[in-house]
């Protein structure tokens, strides 16, 4: 299916200040975002200077400064897009008109910043930053638009040779299914090789810039298909040239073409952000998606009174925890959900004949009843699915299955084998089962992701096995067969191994150890810090107060990404820098939680105490970056110094205003 690369990154983001790249665009990749940063930081600092600011030299002179260095900045980056149009016709009027505008707009940013020489800036006989803010607006918005178009259009040559790579692989998988001689399927399996490779080189890079976890999970699991693949259709293919007239093994080879085609198609919908025939990506629904979003609706739920629709929404949790685990006895949880729910229409009932507070203190507990009894079905049904799969994975660990079929195989055994093959197909259905009962407890997407993954993997796998112990049955002195069959057996081994990694991984998430943040050490341990958590008065933020928070914590949280994975390039986990680097991390992460309402900083007193620790923590990384400086080449030690100076000089920054005592909502909004 040929699929067009028009659907690339782009920007569908707007600053404080009120810029706005296009609506159609969306940023789907690291690169694009990254590059974009340091523009929109300079273009910010711009538009927000204030209007009745002290216009000193000095003053003027950095306004300029900055403009002059965004119109050099999209100077330079404008050439390369004029590059780039050259070498790529098909996209050469676009990438032309969008330079060209944003070179206009460089250079009107400069004109409206040449503010140093004047005496006057806002002269009416000369336009400047001072007298059109407007026009700095409207041209930092056109300039935006223009550098993330250029950067957009720069992605879909990436995407275009990601779709090349994948027709050519296409192309040769296609001659291959076609061969007749072993001389001529050697000659062109070496050419697939190498466009295999070139294949894996592009998706890898691709994978890793991608913004979105679930794609990357999706991506992750279309090459590790054809990975294994690819030495499978080498196998494959050579048994059913050694045995055309064989019905098993040309079902074993059909079967590994089929496979790499779907897997090839899921990379290009990933890439291309499309489905065919313009499908839309169903979620999947499991049992932890439902009690993490009936969580989020409790409080509007009971505080509107909609006790029927909550009961339902818990009934359906209810049944469906029933019907996966029928023998693990969740009628308690029925019964304490029951219990809860009539809760809030007794309270909405008897308002009218008691006080505000009462009203409130009996919600609460309806609320916290409800939450406790979610935690404890969440609870359960973690440990009914893991404790199942972990006896299923110890119990096939011996692979007794697999060896009877290679052994039955070789002894020609027709009669043998396929007892055994019933056998594994049984085995089959139960690790399918298992893989679908772990979706449910996975906890995050991209592990609810894998374990789909697991569950097709086996699916297909099984009945290849059978297909090529079957052959090898009927051609018992084949060598080529043997091998083939060895090759298929040891996809399944694996994936039991990946499956017990997986296993880990979830119970990781779920004690918080990996997946989310894992909590700091310093974290303030709930009613350390909340002796007076009764005195305070809970504050009810306006619209743009909470936007405001919200944008900063999520900021906080991209942050917290970009710092991970950095610490994860270092082989030496257990070094200061990263140990620390790691910490803050993690502290960090808490912060952003705290502005989502989430996590173990509940009031404004958590999170100032949680930012002095965090403080103290760039302190020691500032002192650890000092002392390894001393490895640095000469020519970035002063780089690394300047940086480590410049944290110190935060770290005591964000102590004062940390301790710094306030009084009233506006001033402790300003200190949060």
């Amino acid at each position: 299916m040929a699929t067009s690369p028009c659907s690339s990154s782009g920007v569908s983001s707007s600053s404080s200040s009120g810029l706005g790249a296009d609506a159609g665009l969306e940023i789907r990749t690291r690169s694009v975002e990254q590059t974009l940063v340091p523009l929109v930081s300079q273009i910010t600092t711009l538009i927000n200077h204030k209007d009745k600011l002290k216009r000193s030299d000095k003053t003027l002179q950095a306004i300029q400064r900055v403009g002059q260095a965004v119109n050099l900045a999209v100077g330079r980056f404008v050439t390369v897009g004029e590059a780039i149009a050259n070498e790529n016709h098909e996209l050469k009027e676009e990438m032309s008109v969008a330079c060209i505008e944003a070179r206009r707009a460089g250079e009107t940013i400069a004109q409206l910043t040449d503010v140093a020489s004047l005496d006057h800036p806002e002269s009416d006989s000369h336009i400047t930053i001072f007298t059109d803010r407007t026009g700095v607006v409207k041209a930092a918005r056109l300039l935006l638009s223009s550098v993330t178009k250029v950067l957009v259009l720069a992605d879909r040559i990436v995407i275009k040779q990601i779709i090349t790579s994948r027709n050519k692989v296409l192309a040769t998988m296609e001659q291959l299914e076609k061969v007749s001689s072993f001389q001529e399927f050697v000659q062109i399996f070496s050419q697939f090789g190498n466009e295999m490779v070139e294949f894996a080189h592009l998706t890898g890079d691709r994978q890793n810039d991608l913004k979105d976890e679930k794609k990357k999970a999706r991506m992750a699991a279309s090459r590790a298909v054809l990975e294994k693949c690819t030495m499978m259709l080498l196998t494959a293919s050579k048994t059913c040239l050694r045995h055309p007239d064989c019905e098993s093994a040309r079902i074993n080879k059909d079967g590994v073409f089929h496979r790499m085609r779907l897997a090839l198609e899921q990379v290009i919908e990933i890439v291309t952000d499309s489905r065919p025939n313009g499908e839309n990506e169903m979620a999947p629904i499991s049992i932890y998606s439902g009690i993490k979003e009936f969580k989020v609706r409790v409080e509007i739920v009971i505080t509107n009174c909609h006790s029927k629709e909550m009961l339902l929404n818990e009934l359906k949790l209810y049944l469906l925890a029933q019907s996966i685990f029928p023998d693990k006895g969740f009628s308690k949880f029925h019964t304490q959900l029951r219990t809860v729910n009539e809760q809030p229409c007794l309270v909405s009932f008897e308002s009218q004949n008691q006080k505000t507070k009462d009203l409130m203190e009996d919600l609460e507990v309806a609320i916290l009843k409800t939450c406790q009894c979610m935690n404890e079905l969440k609870r359960e049904v973690h440990s009914a699915a893991t404790s199942l799969a972990a006896d299923l994975l110890k119990y096939h660990t011996d692979h007794m299955v697999l060896k009877a079929l290679k052994i039955t195989g070789v002894e020609g055994n027709l009669e043998a084998v396929a007892e055994y093959t019933c056998k594994l197909s049984e085995q089959k259905e139960q690790l399918v089962e298992m893989c679908r009962l772990l979706r449910h407890v996975s906890g995050t997407e991209p592990l609810e992701i894998t374990c789909i993954h697991a569950e097709d993997t086996f699916q297909v796998t099984g009945p290849q096995i059978i297909s090529a112990a079957e052959t090898l049955a009927l051609h018992p002195s084949s060598k080529i067969a043997k091998e083939n069959l060895e090759v298929f057996c040891e996809a399944w081994e694996s994936q039991l191994s990946d499956m017990s990694t997986l296993l880990r991984e979830i119970n990781d998430v779920f004690e918080g150890r990996r997946g989310e943040k894992r909590v700091y050490l310093s974290l303030p341990r709930p009613g350390k810090h909340n002796a007076n958590l009764k005195a305070l008065k809970p504050v009810k933020l306006d619209t743009e107060e909470q936007a405001k928070i919200a944008k900063l914590g999520l900021e906080l949280h991209l942050l917290t990404s970009d710092v991970d994975s950095e610490t994860e390039k270092w082989e030496d986990q257990e070094n200061e820098i990263v140990q620390h680097g790691q910490g803050m991390s993690s502290m960090a992460y808490s912060m952003y939680l705290f502005t989502r309402g989430e996590g173990l900083l509940k009031t404004t007193q958590d999170l100032f105490h949680q930012a002095e620790i965090f403080a103290a923590e760039g302190t020691k990384l500032a002192s650890a970056l000092h002392a390894f400086s001393d490895q640095v080449p000469d020519d970035d030690k002063p780089l690394l110094l300047l940086e480590a100076e410049k944290m110190i000089s935060m770290c005591k920054q964000l102590q004062i205003t940390a301790k710094a005592s306030v009084q009233g909502k506006s001033a402790t909004f300003t200190k949060v």
